[in-house]
């Protein structure tokens, strides 16, 4: 039996030049079709009827003055089949279409479209930009609805540098940049008096991997990074950041020639301008490329023009991948084996951030300023050393909280705190009360999660040690057999 529904407001149907309204409109839903019908009757006796998909709940559907004049009333009340003349349109994100009914009649299907209700964030400045500092710090920040975008976030959490992705990292096909949103993007970096071309340091797709021999992989990869170099060049910014790939497939003196050629030809076309593509040092070793000083020196030597190669010096890698910048004497130590093998020229940008894991570890998990294996003293070495000042320096620190519900929600304010933070420790007095509260703090606020990766990582060098060890042949035990049993087992 039919149900029925809310009755929806009386609408308008035009009649050769004239409206009439409709005496009733009522909605029901029939169980053999499972649709929802509205029956329109009319003065001179017509009828529309009206049908629309439904799942498992019926909502009755809100009339608009708009949507009623596009009906057109039938001829007469005979036994002919009533014609409605629907153009499809969107109204309130509905869309109406027309199809021929069982019974003869003229069914208008309404689909509806899901909209994703975004939820308004409050932008206001959590700290203003620092204008006379030495360093350049910031974060890597969100182009949510739109490249512009980005430029209200780093203002947000008051950065002088900025990463971001140019467009999707997850997927490999991507839309064109849209220019509009790269319009705004330049006109917003002009208004907050921002050089892009200095401060910004894109981050490249993770699916790309330069080092691929497959020729389809290898067009793959080319085409995307290709891409977002062109993107660069047509916002401004003249660094881009990228993991240098992997030589799983063949060979790590292979991968690297592969990667030098792909960036030889990005060189080569005009249309990347003069962006210049930026090594980034990794974590681990392997197949990986870029563990170690050597493999980016190596990449380097067979690129063309070196005026467009350099490098991005992640501080959570290169601790992982062995080089130890915790103390005053190994932060010198490793910046001169960096010079020494690469070259401190060729450095252009770096990754600020702690590690959750030990020196040598070989495991990338970034942890806020102060809390990891690293400590804050690393990061006062770090932003004292002058050769540094003006290079753009990217936090990537997790900055996710528990809302109080046991939900992860972005708390941007660390990344405020964290960019203070460290500008104020140029020219800090390690020794003095402010620092080492500072320090003690941090430390505090991270010991449990370096226990826990700490033990992660030291059953895994046990286990990687046993697996290593010789096994020891078990002896057989030689068994004398006298005279007397030899008779017996004869």
């Amino acid at each position: 039996m039919a149900r029925q529904a809310a009755a929806v407001a009386p609408s308008e149907i035009e009649d050769s030049g004239t409206k009439r309204k409709a005496e009733t409109v009522a909605t029901r839903t029939s169980k053999r079709t499972r649709k929802t019908v509205t029956t329109t009757e009319v003065p001179n006796g017509d009828v529309i009827v009206e049908a629309a998909p439904v799942r498992k709940r019926e909502t009755p559907v809100k009339a608009d003055e708009g949507l009623a004049e596009t009906f057109a009333e039938a001829p007469s009340a005979r036994k002919r089949k009533p014609r409605v003349k629907v153009e499809e349109e969107t109204v309130k994100s509905t869309k109406i279409a027309v199809v021929d009914g069982e019974s003869g009649t003229t069914e208008i299907q309404v689909k509806r479209k899901r909209q994703r209700k975004q939820k308004e964030e409050d932008l206001t400045p959590l700290a203003e930009r620092t204008v006379d500092s030495k360093l350049r710090v910031g974060a890597h920040v969100s182009i949510a609805g739109g490249l512009h975008n980005a430029v209200t976030n780093l203002v947000h959490i008051g950065s002088n540098a900025f990463a971001l992705f140019l467009k999707s990292q997850r997927k490999w096909e991507n839309p064109p940049i849209n220019t509009e949103h790269a319009d705004l993007f330049i006109e917003a970096c002009k208004q907050h008096s921002i050089e892009p071309g200095t401060c910004c340091l894109p981050h490249g797709s993770y699916l790309v991997n330069l080092a691929h021999p497959d020729e389809a992989r290898k067009k793959q990869a080319y085409k995307s990074f290709h891409d977002d170099l062109t993107r660069c060049h047509r916002l401004g910014i003249k660094l881009y950041n990228f993991h240098p790939g992997n030589s799983n497939a063949c060979g790590r003196e292979e991968g690297i020639r592969l990667i030098a050629e792909n960036i030889n030809q990005a060189h080569q076309d005009p249309k990347t301008g003069d962006v210049m593509p930026v090594l980034e040092t990794m974590a681990t070793l392997g197949n990986t490329i870029g563990g170690t000083f050597q493999d980016l020196a190596d990449i380097i030597k067979l690129v063309e023009d070196k005026t467009r190669i350099g490098v991005c010096l992640d501080t959570c890698h290169v601790f992982a991948a062995g080089y130890d910048l915790r103390t005053p004497e190994t932060f010198v130590s490793v910046m001169k084996e960096f010079d020494e093998i690469i070259g401190l020229k060729y450095l252009k940008a770096l990754h600020v951030n702690d590690s959750k894991a030990p020196l040598a570890s070989y495991r990338d998990l970034h942890a806020r300023i102060g809390t990891g294996y690293l400590g804050l003293r690393a990061f006062h070495n770090l932003v004292n050393d002058e050769r540094l000042h003006g290079l753009p320096m990217i936090l990537e620190t997790p900055i996710e909280v528990d809302d109080g519900t046991g939900k992860k929600v972005e708390d941007k304010s660390i990344w405020a705190r964290e960019i203070k933070m460290l500008e104020s420790l140029v020219g800090m007095d390690v020794e003095s009360e402010h620092f080492k509260k500072w320090e003690k703090e941090l430390a505090d606020e991270g010991a449990g999660e370096r226990e826990r990766i700490g033990e992660q990582v030291e059953r895994k060098k046990k286990k990687d040690a046993e697996k290593m060890a010789p096994k020891k042949r078990k002896s057989k035990k030689k068994v004398e057999i006298d005279e007397e049993d030899e008779e017996d087992s004869a």
